[in-house]
């Protein structure tokens, strides 16, 4: 049974203009270049460049949407002169900076291992399981498919019937391409490839080759716990010997493939969003506008509106005036969101630089204070989410490096004083304490916060641990020399 009924409630919608402002305060320089071009090629009253004729006209801000298709509007309103909103953004980059990024390229490592290995194996049937091989590597060069499942992928995909051993036999030949220890199937496999091939190359003295050998092969899980006094022991090395031992083997590359994926893997470029520049204790913030062309409202779309206003009011002529308006209205509101883009990420950055004024000076990470979203959102009088997105994928370059701006951004740990301190500068602290420390004996966790507990942080013991993680650190133990 169907009823009316009268109900109230409050509801909240963003408008096309918003929606659009927020989807560009996300997107970094990088991106922009690319989003700028696709609205130009969607908007044909969107142009790029600098325009000849003076623009005098500017027109006032609907808040119609794009999909209005009321024919009751007046089309002098496009014309009239006295407007708010400007038909140009000024943000158009240095003509003598270059805007190119130069990007690198290259056969991929597999393109490479192939091309070497069909110079060795004339059987295509060798040749296939070959390929198959070198098609199931990983990103750092070893095969870590069983080879039972090579042989089942082969009998199905090319119908080769082929036994584990024919398989094993195909695999020696890809071991044996560039760079050496490409195709083994752990660590341990890797490292006695290498330490064979420059035994086989006289690449080093035999007996430390031997020696090191004797190592990998026999005592590789006490080697890589670090367990040197019993390697000592079961070896019957010396401590020289043994550091002369480890030498070697340090030298050695646990990822074969990651000589040729740099070179064959297009470099990632950082364009910085913000560039600061430092003069007499004065900080400089500029926003680099290289990726944002300037922009303005279509000449000729203005002019065929205004002749569509002075023609007769036909059905067709009401429909291109409709268009018309649709894409002015796009074009312009575009550009007030590449403006407005602007306007919200420099007020942003400048109110870091104040709150970390002590640190952009020195490049001191010990002077960072602790800072997050909320901070910043409240004096610039924004919404957490929109600092959020402007400082997100965002760099700034700076005299100490170019750093991204969530890294800005930590928790407080209170000192025994009763001070805020900044997380990071408690890492800062920690990793300076690490590197100093003498690697014969490397200080365990508990010893690391007591030394910080004398400095005045009072930290517990697992807060260190992670601290500790989160820079990469390893644990006492691994971090052991000799």
């Amino acid at each position: 049974m169907l009823k009316q009924y009268l109900s109230q409630k409050l509801s909240q919608k963003l408008s096309p203009q918003q929606i659009q402002l927020m989807k560009l305060l996300q997107v970094p320089t990088v991106e922009l270049e690319q989003r700028i071009k696709d609205e130009i090629e969607e908007n044909p009253a969107l142009e790029e460049g600098i325009q000849k004729e003076e623009d005098d006209y500017e027109n006032e801000d609907y808040a119609e949407d794009l999909t209005d298709s009321r024919d009751d509007f007046d089309v002098s309103d496009y014309l009239d002169s006295e407007s708010h909103y400007s038909t140009k953004s000024n943000n158009y980059a240095d003509p003598e900076q270059e805007t190119n990024i130069p990007i690198s390229g290259g056969k991929t490592f597999q393109e490479r291992l192939t091309s070497q290995i069909s110079l060795r194996l004339r059987e295509e049937r060798k040749l296939t399981i070959a390929q198959n091989i070198i098609g199931n590597l990983d990103e750092s060069g070893y095969l870590r498919r069983e080879l039972i499942n090579i042989s089942d992928d082969l009998a199905f995909m090319f119908n080769i019937m082929a036994e584990e051993d024919e398989i094993e036999e195909v695999l020696y030949q890809v071991q044996d391409l560039d760079p050496a220890g490409v195709g083994a199937r752990d660590l341990k496999e890797c490292l006695l490839i290498q330490l064979e091939r420059k035994q086989m190359l006289h690449e080093e003295e035999p007996g430390v080759l031997a020696d090191a050998i004797n190592l990998i092969e026999h005592q590789f899980e006490a080697f890589t716990k670090k367990h040197y006094s019993k390697i000592l022991e079961r070896l019957s090395f010396t401590e020289e010997r043994l550091k002369a031992t480890i030498e070697v083997v340090t030298k050695l590359n646990p990822k074969p493939a990651g000589s040729i994926k740099e070179s064959s893997v297009p470099a990632q470029h950082i364009i910085p969003d913000y560039i600061l520049t430092e003069d007499d204790g004065e900080l400089n913030l500029t926003l680099n506008s290289r990726n944002a062309p300037q922009l303005n409202v279509s000449r000729t779309y203005h002019n065929m509106l205004e002749t569509y206003d002075k023609s007769k009011k036909t059905k067709q002529d009401k429909e291109a005036v409709m268009f018309i308006k649709q894409k002015l209205d796009a074009a312009s509101w575009f550009i007030d969101a590449i403006k407005q883009r602007q306007h919200t990420m420099m007020s942003t950055m400048e109110t870091i630089l104040k709150y970390q004024r002590e640190y952009f000076l020195s490049g001191d990470e010990t002077k960072l204070r602790p800072m997050i979203l909320k901070d910043i959102a409240d004096v610039v009088e924004l919404d957490i989410s929109t600092v959020s997105r402007v400082t997100n994928s965002k760099y700034i370059q700076t005299p100490f490096g170019t750093f991204l701006l969530k890294s800005f951004f930590s928790e407080s740990l209170s000192t025994d004083s009763g001070e805020d301190v900044s997380t990071r500068e408690v890492k800062k602290i920690l990793q300076n304490i690490v590197e100093d420390e003498n690697k014969k004996k490397p200080l365990t966790d508990g010893v690391l916060t007591e030394l910080l507990k004398d400095k005045g942080y009072n930290i517990a013991r697992r807060t260190i641990a992670k601290y500790r993680e989160q820079l990469g650190i390893p644990v006492a133990r691994l971090r052991k020399e000799l």
